[in-house]
């Protein structure tokens, strides 16, 4: 007998309510996605899309072409940036700021973005520690061989990822994932520049137990696969053309 899939009531919600949302007014509000699959920030958005279940049209910046300096796209997005989302006539850019919005507007539930203030407050700093720390020392690394023509990675460079990995591995040390028990968008951010920074700065599992045993979970959610590890292979490629 063939069997039959069966939407409960809140998946029959939670469909309706993305439905409402995005055919309000009978206008039709298309998501639209700057971006380059190499890009670290922007692949953690993909992978909040793909969580999320959404439909998003793709829109690729030629960055070695200057598209992104382009009056086109810096009347969307001033700072030149990827990932820009555009909801409707709506314009969002920073990844972490654009994976907040996606969940709180299209989410079933705030299990990626909680609303409980002391959670949410603990995902945010998790966000700022991403951007501030994490990837900082990878634009740091990465901007070394990628712009400025470096053969290998420095010295000090290869410090400042390790003391990014350090104080990773503490964070991990007090729960399963960045944020508590579950997964979060901060877990998205972390991991898509951390898997970047290893392509110069190996991750030891010796000495960072934690993030390996983080990473293997994170390797195992369904969207990992399409939304970083095949842009990641990517940077890894283009990377390994620069070291040559």
């Amino acid at each position: 007998m063939a069997s039959c899939y069966i939407r409960t009531p809140v998946q029959y919600f939670h469909q309706y309510r993305v439905w409402y949302l995005r055919y309000s007014v009978g206008h039709r509000m298309t998501l639209t996605l700057y971006y380059i699959e190499a890009s670290p920030p922007v692949r953690s958005t993909l992978m909040a899309i793909k969580a999320l279940g959404l439909e998003v049209e793709l829109k690729r910046v030629d960055l070695p072409g200057g598209e992104h300096l382009k009056p086109e796209y810096l009347k969307i997005n001033p700072l030149h940036t990827v990932p820009t989302l555009a909801d409707g006539d709506f314009i969002v850019w920073d990844s972490h700021a654009i994976n907040c919005y996606l969940v709180d507007k299209y989410a079933k539930d705030d299990s990626l973005y909680p609303k409980d203030l002391q959670k949410r407050a603990t995902v945010n700093q998790r966000l700022y520690f991403d951007c501030g720390v994490l990837w900082n020392a990878g634009l740091t690394v990465l901007g070394a061989i990628l712009r400025q023509g470096a053969k290998s990675v420095s010295k000090e460079n290869e410090e400042k990822a390790l003391n990014g990995y350090t104080s990773l591995e503490t964070l991990l040390e007090k729960s399963p994932y960045l944020a508590g028990n579950s997964v979060t968008i901060a877990d998205f951010s972390a991991v898509t520049t951390i898997t970047s920074l290893a392509i110069l700065v190996p991750i030891s599992a010796e000495k960072f137990p934690k993030i390996a045993a983080w990473i293997k979970k994170m390797e195992k959610l369904p969207y990992y696969k399409e939304g970083n590890q095949e842009g990641l292979e990517i940077l890894d490629r283009f990377v390994k053309t620069k070291l040559a």
